[in-house]
């Protein structure tokens, strides 16, 4: 197949959007397939991929890739780069990786994104965001770089939790230093790791003060590829206290592959990407989260049930598995087909 993928941010770009993408073009160029993708990012630099890559593409170039192809793969829906569709008629996939506003800012955008979906074949990556698409959509979860993160028998897991994620109040980071802080008062002290960057750096490096946390809490900057897997290896517990309802979390997958535990927020797609190697508590209750901790760090062996179930849940998000998935739907697409999605709601453990 000749697959035109479009993904409005992407690499060098940092995100989960960014890695899906170049993980699924990869893939289905290493199965074979021809991948043209464009995108909104620019670079300084040489793109050093498989496939090629164009940013910000003129109108006639985004007509003549369109024309291209076999088949139009959108990673999330954009209008901006949907158009030539209306022109050049192709079969139009269209991968949702987050919420489409309905209400609020942006939400006559968001109607007019729910409407135009009725001409293209859904793929959700989790089964929240389906229900939220409203439209008959295939779950597929997202793949994770199982090249990068795995166990490291040689690395010592000697630390106790650890969060990655951008420093943004939505992201929890100082809910969680909040609950850390309430294990603090029942003389219980477990180590935190914070592992990122973003706006809230100064206000989470003063909670850490005001909680007289500094012994307990280090921030190690971002951390990226192999060196986040190997301190990843070092953790026993990874914590994703999201605020808000994630769509999914490919980041529970890396620190599933890497031997923690996971405990995170289970609104939202988050406990899809969690399955059966965590425990969930509702978004926002400190409380709920400092008792999911202690039980974890008091009885490890509360831990290994969760660890014993990693290798058949991640077994369905490497990239291999979930590019092929997406082939059989694009397929299926292509022969005016539609097939129904084998992806069962993984089981969730909450506390």
């Amino acid at each position: 197949m000749k697959i035109l993928m479009s993904s409005h941010y992407f690499l060098p770009s940092i995100g989960g959007l960014e890695n899906v993408s170049a993980m699924l073009a990869e893939e289905f160029v290493r199965k074979g397939h021809e991948v043209r993708l464009v995108t909104q990012t620019t670079t300084n630099g040489t793109d050093r991929s498989s496939f090629q890559v164009f940013r910000r593409p003129s109108t006639s170039t985004l007509l003549a890739l369109t024309h291209w192809s076999d088949i139009y793969l959108q990673n999330s829906v954009s209008l901006r780069t949907a158009w030539p569709l209306v022109f050049v008629r192709r079969p139009w996939v269209v991968a949702h990786q987050t919420w489409i506003p309905r209400s609020g800012p942006g939400a006559l955008h968001g109607r007019l994104k729910h409407f135009v979906l009725r001409f293209a074949t859904s793929v959700s990556i989790s089964h929240d965001v389906a229900n939220h698409v409203a439209r008959p959509s295939v779950v597929i979860p997202n793949p994770y770089d199982d090249g990068v993160f795995h166990e490291i028998p040689t690395v010592t897991r000697d630390r106790d939790l650890v969060f990655v994620g951008r420093l943004v109040s939505d992201k929890g980071p100082d809910l969680l230093l909040r609950a850390i802080a309430r294990l603090k008062s029942v003389d219980f002290r477990p180590q935190l790791t914070i592992v990122g960057a973003g706006p809230e750096d100064p206000s989470l490096r003063a909670i850490v003060k005001e909680l007289e946390l500094q012994s307990q809490v280090f921030f190690a900057g971002v951390k990226r590829g192999r060196d986040l897997a190997e301190l990843l290896n070092r953790h026993k517990i990874m914590v994703v206290p999201s605020l808000f309802h994630e769509p999914f979390g490919i980041v529970a997958l890396e620190g599933i592959a890497c031997g923690c535990v996971v405990v995170g927020s289970e609104g939202g797609g988050l406990k899809d990407a969690i399955g059966s190697c965590g425990i969930t508590f509702p978004n926002g209750d400190e409380h709920a989260l400092a008792t999911r901790l202690s039980t974890l760090l008091t009885v490890p062996e509360f831990q290994r049930p969760y660890r014993t179930k990693a290798a058949a849940h991640l077994s369905r998000h490497t990239k291999a598995v979930v590019a092929e998935a997406y082939i059989q739907v694009l397929k299926a697409t292509l022969d005016g087909t539609r097939i129904q999605s084998e992806v069962p709601r993984p089981a969730t453990h909450a506390e």
